[in-house]
């Protein structure tokens, strides 16, 4: 049983380091990345559909990203969801590609952009710790309907303790190596 609740509190702290992951892709660094703009939402024939659903988007350069829509039609809603996403990006469009030139970021702006990756990086912590609370939670559940001994429920939450302790330095692993990307000059 024990077993049980630590194999499902790995696989929950398994997917909020993989929406850490996908949440930094999305930073930008000083090089031009797909992942930048993939799951930008674009409003298309009325509906919110990511980008990377209407368009192939590629990076022939370092510092700049083609957009190459599907559907020609595309081109001036693509063009607008970028220029009102935060990205901070200016489209050219030549009537079959949207072209963006990655600026290269100022010291302020890496500073900011560090802000925002430790932010995320600490919102991935929490759902950590939400997911530990939850582990606890069950375990103590099964400890009141004697399923286990309380010596099991302290072994238990001893051992989710150490699945928490892995996972926050995985992230915070994962933070500093972003943060190292976007010193980078």
């Amino acid at each position: 049983m024990i077993n049980d609740v630590l194999k499902e509190t790995e696989a929950r702290m398994n997917k909020a380091v993989d929406a850490l992951r996908e949440d930094l892709k999305v930073i930008r660094t000083g090089r031009a990345t797909p992942a930048l703009i993939e799951r930008l939402p674009v409003e298309y024939y009325g509906s919110l559909t990511p980008l990377n659903q209407l368009a192939t988007i590629s990076a022939p350069e370092p510092r700049l990203l083609t957009v190459r829509p599907w559907d020609a039609t595309a081109l001036p809603a693509i063009e607008k969801a970028i220029l009102k996403s935060d990205l901070g990006l200016t489209p050219s469009n030549d009537g079959k590609i949207i072209r963006l030139v990655i600026p290269r970021l100022t010291e302020e702006r890496r500073e900011e952009l560090a802000k925002v990756v430790a932010r995320r990086v600490e919102e991935g912590r929490v759902a950590i710790r939400h997911c530990r609370r939850d582990a606890i939670e069950d375990l103590r559940e099964l400890e009141k309907e004697k399923l286990i001994s309380e010596d099991d429920f302290y072994r238990g939450r001893d051992e989710v303790q150490k699945l928490t302790d892995q996972f926050i330095k995985i992230m915070d692993e994962m933070g500093q190596r972003k943060i190292a990307e976007l010193k980078e000059i």
